[in-house]
Parts: structure tokens; C-alpha cells; sequence
């Protein structure tokens, strides 16, 4: 065991070096996968938490020591987002003349998530802290976690969530769309953004960046909505079913 080996003064530093190395390893392992089998579910993040979740629970290692020894990972994602935003500027001249039915079309969607997302979870579990962060889980992680925290729900739940919102429309949602008849690079732009923010978004930049850029503008706007809406509607919702 890691903890058996990692001397107590030095425990906290030990442990973040550890894991940072750790998780780097699994990463361009995972990388390696899929640049030699070509599978798009073969995403190098989803494999890669496929290996550490298990790998984490035999060295007894929990979810809050591993985010607190990983902030470096949580200071890098803010730039990476932030370089999601160039195929945003690209398509800026575009986006510009559609921006109110946007804006409309983003906070149906956000106002849909959380009152599905609450009242399914209500109706069949009836644990409103479960509700709450099932129901923050088309955001990014941090303002996810962040809302989770505030309305004393489960943080971790909420940001499993979000991963798995993430991976399941990034890398099924275009075909999903495509089936249904949708084919226009805004509409699966924004509906893959709004549904799964970063990750769905990271996927697309590979070979879709008009997709990107609509993606990059529903992640940033449905991020905004739900920071500005959650706390009106969800309170509402705790009081529906009381």
C-alpha cells in the first residue's frame, strides 16, 4: 500500500507527487490505446479513470485525498478551457446573428436538465441531496461541484456525473443526432456544449471545429444559466416535493 510507504511528515507532498505521476502514467497509457485501435469509446480519459478508480481503491486512497493532491490537474483545466474558445472566436461572425435564439434555446435547456434531472431522481430514490447533484451534471466540474457544495449535496456524485454526461454525448451524441436527422453543425454543437460541457466539446475539437466552436459557446453560456438558475429553481423543486 501507498500509504504504508509515504513517511508521515512527508505524507501530503509524497501523495500528490505520487498521484500527479500516477495519473500522467495511466493517461499516456491510455493515449498509446487509442492511437493503436482508432475506437472512438476508446476516449484516453475514460480508460484512464477506468484504470485509477480501481487502482485508488486498493491503495485506500479516497476521493477528497485524491483532489486535494491533484490541483495541478484543477489549475491546468482552466487554460484548457479557455483555448476551447479559439474555434469560437473562428466562427465569432456567425454566432453573432443568431445569439438571442441562443441564449433562449440554452435556458430551456438548462431549465429542462435540472427539473428532469430532480424529479426523475425524486420520484424513483426520493433523496433530495442525490436529486440536487444529479441534477447539476451538465456544467463544468468546478461550478458543478462548486453549486453542489452550496446546496450541501454530494459533491462527489455530482462530479461522476458530469463525467459521464461528458463521455456519453461526446462520444455517442453526434451519431445520436445524426440518427434522429439532426446534421447541422450548430444545432450539434450546442446540444452536445449544453449537455456535455467540456469533455463532449474536447471531442469535437478534433475534427469539428464549427461543432467546437458552438459547443464552446453552449458549455460557457449553460455554465452561466445554471450558476444564475440553480439556486431560484431548485429550491422550488425541494418545496414540490415536501
Amino acid at each position: 500500500m501507498i500509504n504504508d510507504i509515504i513517511s508521515p511528515e512527508n505524507s501530503t507532498v509524497s501523495l500528490a507527487i505520487f498521484i500527479t505521476l500516477i495519473t500522467l502514467f495511466l493517461y499516456q497509457f491510455s493515449m498509446k490505446i487509442q492511437q493503436k485501435w482508432q475506437f472512438i469509446w476508446l476516449n484516453p480519459m475514460l480508460i484512464t479513470i477506468l484504470f485509477l478508480v480501481p487502482f485508488l481503491l486498493y491503495q485506500n486512497i479516497t476521493y477528497s485525498q485524491y483532489h486535494q493532491s491533484s490541483q495541478l490537474f484543477t489549475l491546468l483545466l482552466e487554460p484548457a478551457i479557455v483555448a476551447l474558445g479559439f474555434p469560437l472566436y473562428q466562427q465569432l461572425h456567425q454566432i453573432r446573428y443568431h445569439w438571442q435564439g441562443i441564449i433562449g434555446v440554452l435556458s430551456l435547456g438548462v431549465l429542462v436538465v435540472l427539473c428532469v434531472s430532480f424529479s426523475m431522481t425524486m420520484f424513483y430514490i426520493y433523496q433530495p441531496s442525490l436529486a440536487i447533484a444529479l441534477s447539476l451534471k451538465s456544467v463544468t466540474t468546478p461550478i458543478g461541484i462548486a453549486l453542489s457544495e452550496q446546496f450541501s449535496a454530494d459533491s462527489s456524485i455530482t462530479a461522476f456525473s458530469i463525467i459521464i454526461a461528458g463521455f456519453i454525448g461526446g462520444i455517442l451524441g453526434p451519431k445520436w443526432l445524426d440518427l434522429l436527422g439532426i446534421h447541422c453543425a450548430k444545432s450539434q454543437g450546442l446540444a452536445i456544449g449544453a449537455a456535455s460541457h467540456v469533455i463532449g466539446t474536447a471531442i469535437l475539437a478534433k475534427d469539428k471545429p464549427e461543432h467546437c466552436a458552438y459547443s464552446s459557446l453552449a458549455l460557457i453560456f449553460s455554465a452561466l444559466l445554471t450558476a444564475i438558475l440553480s439556486p431560484l429553481i431548485i429550491p422550488l423543486l425541494l418545496k414540490a416535493f415536501n
